[in-house]
């Protein structure tokens, strides 16, 4: 008697599958049933209702991006874009302490202009964008989870707005809380896990302000208060302490001391924002002693690192630029694009503005003439691009002032020419720092920052840079595709607790990339005005996804979205119980 076929939904035939453990890759074939994986390894036996033919191509788990702040936009749009358009499966929300929940009717506003300053989202798009039915965090939860989407999300608790929920203007006023603010905010934070929360998260950068340039509610928050909050992951025993610590406004020695003492009372694992000096000493070192002595005394501190230079992106139809805060473009800030460009190219107000000096102002905004480590950004971009290219060179070449150069470079194809603004992980003009950074055992990949800073960076298409310039073109120094993968795909997932996916094995969730790594091609920035309200944000294409499954489904086919949302909001607990026993870590 002849044995049944097994029978799946789709079969992913003869690519290279990079199955995220770090293990050598190996050619065979993929089959799911359902949002599950049934087989992962050579020839599939069964039968399948769709096969994609996976021939030259890699075959790797979906990727995880543990640091984002799609807060907002996975509430008023279907799609995170761009992190789903480069390989990204599951987003991770709530990250530096800013958030929409909890929230009362009354402090709406107070987080808007929280999330105008710090994560550059302009307010017009949140006032239309969120229809705030919801105050509390498990109800914001809840809200995340009865729209569709095309990718996973799970979300910490943010600090600020638990602050202010329970602090009201002494939170913004950034008093101390009181015995019975800590009681209440641990409560909060009990209630928030039980929901499903991922972690607890909070800033103390300095450069974090509101729109007005105001501190941040969280800014300065003592120790006692972050421990009492963290406290309820011990009570819960659940969740992951992120923060985003005031180096190198402070030293790494106190703001690290800060974070160790929290993960030693929690007992619960944390990661922090590591970045990297351009020039001077490598006082990031300091960081990473202060890490490896907490990981020998047995706590889970995970350095958190972008792969390619911090900064921003300059233009006039961006946010920031060397002008922006010059007396005579403040009267353009706001003209329609075309108006505002005709009046750039009137010799006189070129004059004017090369003449003067910028204002106060916000402190982003401020670090745009850093000339030295200011780069034109085209296409192909270049993410290390060479010192002789830097606009302080291309002045001293030229015989003219950097501001001059920077004019001209932002005039460039009518107006919407670019600069790139390396202000951190370009040490010594090169990024082989940051290679030795990623290769440790105990850093994690994140900070693209998707759905946040919509007009001034993009660096949530870092998966797709990862894989053409770490692993396939870089010259010099590069990281293996099972390197990569691993980084991109099971280690996030396992820092953030989640046991059910980052690696394509039996039983795991059916979270899949299929890429042609030989026409992988990461594209430009392009400026698009598809947020509520007709807000701006920089979007950057990928091209090289044959396709990317989430739960089983294809979300995207040949770099375009196919209109399937089995996207859904992944709660602590069910992250841990959704895994198959051979994996529960």
């Amino acid at each position: 008697m002849t044995e049944p076929q097994i029978r799946a939904d789709v079969l992913i035939q003869g690519g290279l599958v990079v199955d995220g453990t770090g293990a050598e890759p190996f050619r065979g074939d993929l089959a799911i049933a359902g949002d599950r994986i049934i087989h992962a390894g050579g020839r599939f036996a069964g039968s399948a209702a769709e096969i994609i033919d996976a021939t030259g191509c890699i075959v790797t788990p979906g990727f995880v991006d543990i640091h984002t702040h799609y807060d907002g936009q996975a509430i008023w749009s279907d799609t995170l874009s761009p992190s789903s358009s480069h390989g990204v499966t599951t987003a991770i929300l709530g990250n530096c302490g800013v958030g929409f929940a909890p929230c009362r009717t009354t402090d709406h506003e107070a987080l808007i202009r929280l999330m105008e300053g710090v994560e550059d989202i302009p307010g017009v798009v949140m006032a239309e964008g969120l229809p705030w039915d919801w105050e509390t965090f498990p109800q914001y939860l809840d809200a995340l989870a009865a729209r569709p989407r095309d990718i996973d999300v799970a979300c910490f608790l943010p600090h600020s707005p638990l602050r202010v929920w329970v602090m009201g203007a002494r939170a913004i006023a950034r008093e101390a809380a009181t015995e019975n603010d800590l009681e209440q905010m641990r409560s909060l934070a009990r209630e928030a896990l039980d929901a499903g929360a991922i972690g607890f998260a909070t800033s103390r950068l300095n450069i974090h302000r509101t729109k007005s340039g105001d501190m941040i509610p969280t800014f300065g928050a003592d120790l006692k208060e972050l421990v009492a909050i963290t406290s309820a992951m011990t009570d819960a025993r659940t969740g992951v302490f992120q923060a985003v610590l005031d180096a190198p406004f402070a030293t790494w020695q106190t703001e690290m001391a800060n974070l160790i003492e929290v993960a030693r009372k929690s007992r619960r694992p944390a990661t922090f924002t590591l970045g990297l000096m351009n020039s001077g000493p490598r006082t990031w070192e300091d960081a990473l002693k202060m890490t490896d002595s907490a990981r020998a005394e047995g706590l889970e501190i995970w350095p958190q690192v972008l792969p390619r230079p911090i900064g921003m992106i300059s233009g006039w139809a961006l946010s920031t630029h060397p002008f922006c805060l010059c007396p005579s473009y403040q009267p353009l800030a706001n003209l329609p694009l075309e108006d505002q460009f005709a009046r750039l190219r009137e010799p006189a107000m070129r004059a004017r503005l090369l003449a003067e000096s910028p204002q106060e102002g916000h402190p982003l905004a401020m670090l745009t003439r850093n000339w030295k480590w200011m780069f034109p950004f085209g296409d192909p971009p270049d993410y290390e691009p060479a010192p002789e290219t830097s606009i302080a060179a291309l002045a001293a070449a030229r015989g003219m002032r950097p501001e001059e150069v920077a004019y001209d470079v932002l005039m460039e194809r009518e107006g919407s020419g670019m600069i790139l603004n390396t202000l951190g992980n370009f040490h010594e003009g090169r990024l082989d720092a940051l290679l030795d950074l990623v290769r440790r055992e105990d850093t994690v990949i994140g900070l693209g920052d998707g759905g946040a800073h919509y007009a001034a960076i993009c660096d949530a298409s870092y998966p797709t840079f990862m894989l053409t310039y770490w692993v396939r073109d870089r010259i010099g120094q590069r990281l293996s595709l099972a390197e990569a993968v691993n980084m991109l795909a099971a280690r996030p997932a396992s820092v953030i607790g989640l046991a059910d996916r980052g690696v394509l094995r039996e039983g795991m969730k059916a979270d899949v990339n299929v890429i042609a790594m030989d026409r992988l091609q990461l594209h430009a920035p392009v400026v698009r005005h598809d947020l509520p309200g007709g807000g701006r944000r920089l979007d950057q294409k990928a091209t090289g996804y044959v396709a990317t499954l989430v739960s089983g489904r294809i979300i995207r086919r040949n770099d375009q979205p196919t209109g399937e949302r089995p996207g859904r909001v992944v709660r602590s607990s069910q992250a841990k119980s959704s895994a198959p026993a051979h994996v529960q870590g």
